[in-house]
């Protein structure tokens, strides 16, 4: 029975990873902040699926974090075949009216962590021949969005990268770039939703089933949805000085209230 591995594994998309990957047979390696909530979720995932599910509280956010899922991610014994790169967070409002530091903390687990723990990972994995990398980014990745959508950019591009280097080894990267989650992240940066319009919203469970497809299919980019898919279609066809302004206007009319 393979094993997979799900930073940020208590809420939204990263307990959907749960439930799918749980409900397929897989045993997990539950990693958040919130020790009773992980373990309240392993039991029920473990009583409803017969699977094994272990619980690793860190914070992503500390060198201590990082390094506790580097180590198991390193186990030879029990090793990941699957690891989900979903921990991550939004700062509420725009560039200088975030602290320093708050954008620091979002650099160290939307970057640093991302880099360590793949390539904790993927070494393991290249040796066996075998294994995945899920890196959770963002439709945010391919707009000029402030530190959230720069920090997400970087994850698509050291995904696409590691996976070109990685190509042949048995080890697939993919970075996974949903749209608008009806999940905890808005309320926990203190953002208002109530102005956007119901068909952005995704299906957490659909998205992850789609994710995972692609995973198989050995895409290194994922963007769920077809409305998404035409909505990063007509993207790539805007000039970039005038998106910058039409992400500014979308931001003040969907963003942190």
């Amino acid at each position: 029975m393979t094993t997979a591995l799900i930073t940020g594994a208590t809420a939204g998309i990263g307990a959907a990873f749960a439930r799918r990957l749980a409900g397929d047979g897989h045993n997990l390696v539950l990693v958040a902040r919130d020790t009773e909530r992980l373990r309240n979720q392993a039991t029920e995932l473990h009583d409803g699926h017969g699977i094994e599910a272990e619980v690793l509280t860190a914070d992503l956010s500390t060198d201590a974090g990082i390094e506790a899922v580097e180590a198991r991610l390193g186990d030879r014994v029990s090793p990941v075949d699957l690891l989900v790169n979903n921990a991550g967070f939004g700062n509420k409002g725009r560039y200088l009216d975030v602290s320093m530091a708050d954008e620091l903390t979002m650099l160290k687990v939307h970057c640093e962590a991302v880099l360590r723990l793949t390539s904790a990972a993927a070494g393991p994995m290249r040796e066996r021949g075998r294994g995945g990398v899920v890196n959770v980014a963002s439709v945010a990745a391919f707009l000029p969005r402030g530190t959230y959508g720069a920090s997400k950019s970087w994850v698509v591009q050291f995904t696409q990268g590691a996976a070109k280097d990685l190509a042949g080894s048995g080890v697939r990267l993919m970075a996974l770039c949903p749209g608008f989650v009806r999940t905890e992240f808005h309320e926990r940066a203190g953002m208002g939703t109530g102005n956007i319009p119901d068909w952005m919203w995704l299906d957490a469970d659909k998205l992850v089933a789609e994710a995972l497809a692609d995973l198989a299919r050995g895409r290194t980019v994922s963007v769920p949805d077809p409305r998404y898919k035409a909505l990063m279609g007509l993207v790539k066809l805007t000039p970039r000085s005038l998106l910058g302004g039409v992400t500014s206007r979308a931001g003040r009319t969907y963003g942190p209230k």
